[in-house]
């Protein structure tokens, strides 16, 4: 009997597991034969196949045809619709640009606050079809809208709907709503919907410049089925420089925002793999479980009633969706643990059901499993990165084979933390086990109270495992089922963290996992104290992780669906008349030798300012290239006077071809009195000058749409030496007609998050030599303002 009562503990503890994923998202699409007023699946992949035909990233042909798809979409919805454009200067990023926001408004019955659905519309430049990041979250917000409408409801709030551009390149169109448009100062709250990566549940996050209470409130009244939402991940936010579209409606308009984004099957993230097809149906479905019943919540609601001063912790549960209660409940309820636990620790040591010396070895044996299981996390995947050296292609740290490695070391980290338990542990001294991983629960709370809030929900299984303790105390036999039950909300709460870490945050976070595996084990302490089997159960959990690493072994490779990033680039330096082949990559393989050779040169020998990327890289390798006769940029000086000390200049880079980007850099000493681009004035800063803090000499990234050219217009003090260098992108190497580029072979994919597969070209110039350009032209009679090539 109690063999059979400790199978099924096992059993109910691997259900447990199971279910604490199972329930966090729908198990399927849902198809087109539903009834018009759901939310369907299929419904919202037909327009999302449209949108992600081909990349579409700001500037480019494609671009503009989705924008003129969804303008269609909109309209037969029956919104009336806009293009908002203009010029945007990310003092920030030192970026400029032009988005074209799409805006459609359905005008409601009231004259309340507007609620805005949001996502972006471009994708990510270069590679990406943007099929997750975002067009899901556009055709999530295209098939709510029907769905809504099927209802036969008239909204009481207007609703906004808003495609915002730029996003991927410096969340520009957002900038430009919320700072220019009338209808921003209206809106009461947002809903985004975002992507990063192309599958799993889609989290729900706020942003918000004041407290969470009355948000976290209507969430719940809406009642979303499949609510994943911690006020940890909310805590962790607002600590994070973060970068949604969500971010610049707190921050420039004090616009609330929930916003709604995946982050499972992250190595698709920008890649030529977020494809219509990569898709994962069931996220999408989720992201649409959640929107429809939000959106039949906040048309009705009074929006001007959600600000709010106080915070409230919440999490996702499984059976009961949502737990909250007020930030005020945090330290409460850290005393009146600690305050049992100390009466339990009297009680138990009076009635000689504690020992202190099982006590301390339970403090050995959870220390001891803290101390491998992290050292195996941490240096396990450095061992994994120098046998594997071709996962440094993979940027954002999450490869292809990565769900195996977190199963690995979590079973490796489990047979160990069993095999520790098994040499200290005894039957009769679970209750003494019990108190070390109390102790140190009730440690991490107390910081938590103190340094994070919102993990505080981190109690409730401590209270749980409190009442456990209770009937270790007073039981000789206690029932193992119910110790099992009482240890659902430690299995539901921490399990999915487990995974969670490295799936968002890279194969580095593989140590958070290891060490969350022995915390979780040690709540589980008075259900596996009591298995004979633990030698058993940490034998098969290791013959189980050898079977994992030969199949992440098996998967380590590139495949036609494991694609290698790879990158090349063609650099042309007008200066010293050489032009180079490049790459980002530090692995090369067979397709970039066949330009770099198989013994390339370090590319600082011949490139020294070479374009960064969201990860900080630099070109690695370059080999000399043929020279290929690339429309020149034109130049043309507009104003060069000087007034007493203060020199005045106006100059316009004229791209002669198909241009994508503008790279323009000086010195980063050089300080600009007043400086403007596109007619876009550069803020003072304290020293009362523009971009004086630049730690490059990147003076201005420019993306470039509809061939426009580049005004820069500044003042400076006379004597200052005005040197620049302009770097011309365009994307287009491997369809140039002057170039005849091998075809990517089919297990390789262009790099995301660098300027790959693109033909730059290097200018420099001093505006003095420009001056005698226009000097020279005056002499023979030709008319200023004068074009240099």
């Amino acid at each position: 009997m109690k063999f059979l009562s400790g199978i099924l503990s096992f059993l109910l503890v691997l259900f447990f597991i199971w279910y604490s994923f199972f329930s966090l998202m729908p198990n399927e699409g849902v198809d087109a034969s539903a009834p018009p007023t759901e939310f369907s699946t299929q419904r919202a992949l037909t327009p999302l196949k449209e949108i992600s035909k081909a990349p579409h990233y700001h500037g480019s042909e494609e671009h503009t045809r989705v924008r003129a798809f969804l303008l269609k979409e909109l309209q037969a919805l029956g919104l009336e619709t806009e293009v908002q454009e203009g010029f945007v200067l990310n003092k920030g990023w030192r970026g400029l640009d032009r988005p074209k926001n799409i805006i459609g408004v359905w005008k409601g019955t009231g004259n309340g606050k507007s609620l805005v659905l949001l996502s972006h519309y471009d994708s990510a430049k270069v590679p990406s079809f943007g099929a997750s990041d975002a067009g899901s979250g556009i055709v999530t917000i295209l098939e709510s809208l029907r769905a809504y409408k099927a209802a036969g409801k008239q909204p009481k709030n207007d609703i906004v709907v808003l495609f915002t551009d730029a996003e991927e390149i410096g969340l520009d169109g957002a900038q430009l709503f919320v700072n220019e448009h009338p209808l921003a100062k209206n809106a009461g709250l947002v809903l985004n919907f975002e992507a990063r990566g192309s599958g799993g549940p889609s989290n729900m996050i706020l942003e918000t410049n004041g407290g969470n209470a009355n948000l976290i409130k209507a969430f719940v009244a809406a009642n979303p089925e499949y609510p994943v939402a911690s006020s940890l991940m909310y805590s962790i936010y607002k600590m994070l420089p973060n970068d949604t579209d969500s971010t610049i409606f707190r921050k420039d308009g004090d616009i609330d925002s929930f916003f709604f984004a995946f982050i499972d099957d992250h190595y698709d993230y920008h890649t030529a793999n977020d494809t219509y097809e990569r898709l994962d149906r069931e996220t999408l479905q989720h992201q649409g479980s959640y929107l429809l019943p939000l959106l039949h919540y906040f048309a009705e609601a009074d929006l001007s009633t959600l600000k709010a001063e106080q915070d409230h912790v919440y999490v996702n549960a499984p059976f009961v969706k949502m737990v909250t209660y007020s930030f005020s409940w945090v330290i409460p309820m850290l005393v009146v643990a600690v305050a049992l636990f100390l009466v339990l620790l009297f009680y138990g040591f009076s009635k000689r059901r504690l020992q202190g010396k099982a006590v301390g070895r339970g403090f050995g044996a959870l220390l001891l499993s803290l101390v491998i299981c992290g050292a195996l996390g941490y240096l396990g995947w450095m061992l994994l990165k120098a046998i594997y050296p071709q996962y440094t292609e993979i940027q954002h740290g999450f490869t292809y084979n990565g769900h195996w490695y977190i199963a690995f070391f979590v079973l490796l980290s489990t047979a160990i933390t069993f095999k520790i338990y098994r040499k200290f542990n005894s039957k009769k001294a679970v209750a003494s086990f019990y108190v070390a991983p109390l102790t140190l629960w009730l440690i991490v709370n107390a910081a938590v109270a103190i340094f994070l809030k919102g993990a505080a929900y981190w109690i409730i299984p401590i209270f749980f495992g409190l009442l456990s303790l209770f009937v270790l105390l007073k039981q000789e036999k206690p029932s193992l089922i119910f110790l099992t039950l009482l240890a659902v909300p430690a299995l539901s709460f921490f399990a999915p963290l487990i995974q969670f870490f490295p799936v968002g945050l890279g194969l580095k976070m593989l140590v958070i996992s290891c060490v969350f595996v022995v915390l979780l084990f040690g709540l589980l302490v008075p259900v596996f104290g009591f298995y004979r089997w633990k030698n058993m159960i940490a034998l098969g959990s290791f013959l189980f992780t050898v079977v994992l690493f030969f199949v992440a072994h098996a998967k380590s490779d590139f495949t036609e669906t494991r694609q290698k990033p790879n990158s090349l680039v063609y650099y042309q330096n007008t200066d010293t008349n050489e032009s180079f082949w490049l790459t980002y990559d530090k692995v090369l393989d067979p397709w970039t030798q066949g330009y770099l050779g198989e013994n390339p040169e370090k590319a600082s020998k011949y490139v020294t300012s070479a374009a960064g990327s969201k990860y900080n890289t630099g070109y690695s390798f370059a080999a000399k290239a043929p020279s290929k006769n690339i429309a020149p940029l034109e130049l043309r000086l507009e104003q060069d006077t000087t007034l007493q000390n203060t020199r005045k200049v106006t100059f316009t880079i004229i791209p002669k071809r198909d241009v994508h980007e503008i790279g323009l850099y000086t010195n980063a000493e050089t300080q600009f009195e007043t400086l403007s681009f596109n007619g876009k004035i550069v803020p003072k800063d304290t020293t009362d000058n523009a971009f004086h803090n630049r730690k490059s000499n990147m003076l201005l990234r420019y993306f470039v749409a509809d061939e426009d050219s580049l005004e820069v217009s500044f003042s400076v003090q006379k004597d200052i030496p005005l040197n620049f260098q302009v770097l011309e992108y365009s994307y287009d190497l491997l369809a140039h007609p002057q170039f005849s580029i091998n075809k990517r072979p089919k297990h390789t994919m262009p790099k995301p998050f660098v300027n790959t597969d693109a033909v730059v070209i290097h200018r420099s110039f001093v505006v003095d030599d420009l001056m005698l350009e226009v000097e020279k032209a005056t002499d023979s009679s030709m008319v200023s303002p004068i074009s240099v090539e």
